[in-house]
């Protein structure tokens, strides 16, 4: 058996898969399948510590990016994805996979598209309310189509073959442990701690919205603040100087990023989320029962930040802030005021339950195993 896994780009693409292939490897020794290999194709491998521990290999296929938006690399990136398009079917005819879980995003393109060719059926997984091109495209031919919320089971109008699975989450990440938080971050017990998330690559707007009413947030509040890798030495030297004169310095802390101990960690001990609005940020802080305040990027592919925001907002787990209302007043008030109000926090902590899906990577995962099994017949 011989199973490819692709798309990427980021985190919110590239870790669901991961979830999938954990489920997959747990599949098929509770059914002693052997002879199994899988594969992940992509630009890049994103994550190679992930792809060792979930056993799979990667295979490059550079491709080119696909923009919506006018620039002169749309030229060259056309170009770099027509002969991707050629890579790509080549490797597809050397590993000749059962099946091809596709997450979407540019990088999935050339080999959905070669999947289409050599007609091996394609699993399909959409995290957000609004479907990315690749997979608009890979819907008019995918075999099966998973959906992470209710509401995009009409997405691509093929009921018949699609299903509301929910996010697929890596295990490690439901099992949160609050009792090392305080240690390890050097945190105080007695004193609210507000976690702010911008994506795996930050947000430059969160970053200058948080620093902005930086001085008076640590009067009250400790604060664990994700920048993204590129940024950190910039936003800690903006902090240090904003937070010179402050007693309260030390309850400011910066990283680039969280890694899973580090999400696991917070998850269990955080009182307030303040995040994107890409869905695997929202299922998790959905699985740890945690409000949050959701600030979707105003300009993402098809809205989608904004659908995803005002989904899960409607169960009552999250409030949404609008980017052109991101004003410092704005934003310091509402975390005061939710912060104040500890019945509000824990309504909204047991509010996002409706989207937890805790089997979503199983359910897909066998559905892999079932169709590649068939194909192999």
């Amino acid at each position: 058996m011989r199973i490819v896994f692709t798309g990427g780009g980021s985190g919110g693409h590239f870790y669901p898969l991961m979830a999938i292939a954990e489920s997959i490897r747990d599949e098929i020794k509770a059914q002693n399948i052997l002879d199994v290999k899988m594969y992940y194709l992509a630009d890049k491998p994103y994550d190679e510590k992930s792809l060792f521990v979930n056993e799979l290999e990667f295979v490059s296929i550079p491709t080119g990016k696909l923009r919506v938006y006018f620039s002169m690399k749309n030229i060259s990136d056309s170009i770099r994805t027509f002969f991707a398009m050629f890579h790509a079917l080549f490797v597809m005819i050397r590993i000749y996979p059962d099946v091809v879980v596709s997450k979407g995003a540019y990088p999935a393109f050339p080999i959905v598209i070669a999947a289409r060719i050599l007609r091996i059926p394609v699993v399909m997984h959409e995290s957000d309310m609004a479907a990315g091109r690749v997979n608009k495209i890979t819907a008019n031919f995918a075999k099966r189509i998973a959906v992470s919320f209710p509401e995009a089971v009409n997405l691509f109008g093929k009921k018949e073959v699609t299903a509301w699975t929910g996010q697929p989450i890596q295990k490690e990440l439901w099992e949160t442990s609050g009792e090392k938080t305080h240690a390890y971050f050097n945190l105080k017990k007695n004193l609210p701690i507000i976690v702010i998330y911008g994506g795996s690559l930050g947000s430059q707007l969160i970053n200058d919205a948080v620093l902005e009413v930086l001085p008076m947030l640590v009067e009250d509040f400790q604060i664990i603040h994700q920048v993204g890798v590129a940024n950190e030495q910039e936003i800690k030297s903006r902090a240090k100087f904003l937070l010179t004169d402050s007693p309260y310095k030390e309850r400011y802390q910066v990283f680039g990023f969280f890694n899973p101990m580090m999400q696991k960690m917070l998850g269990a001990s955080a009182d307030l989320f303040i995040s994107r609005a890409g869905a695997t940020s929202i299922f998790e802080m959905a699985i740890w029962k945690r409000p949050a305040i959701l600030i979707p990027i105003t300009k993402s592919n098809g809205d989608h930040q904004r659908k995803n925001a005002y989904a899960y907002a409607s169960t009552g787990a999250a409030i949404v802030i609008e980017e052109n209302n991101l004003e410092p007043h704005v934003f310091l008030s509402e975390i005061q005021r939710m912060m104040g109000d500890k019945s509000l926090l824990e309504n909204m902590a047991n509010s996002g339950q409706s989207f937890v899906q805790k089997e979503a990577a199983s359910t897909i995962a066998k559905e892999v195993v079932t169709i590649a099994l068939g194909h192999e017949k």
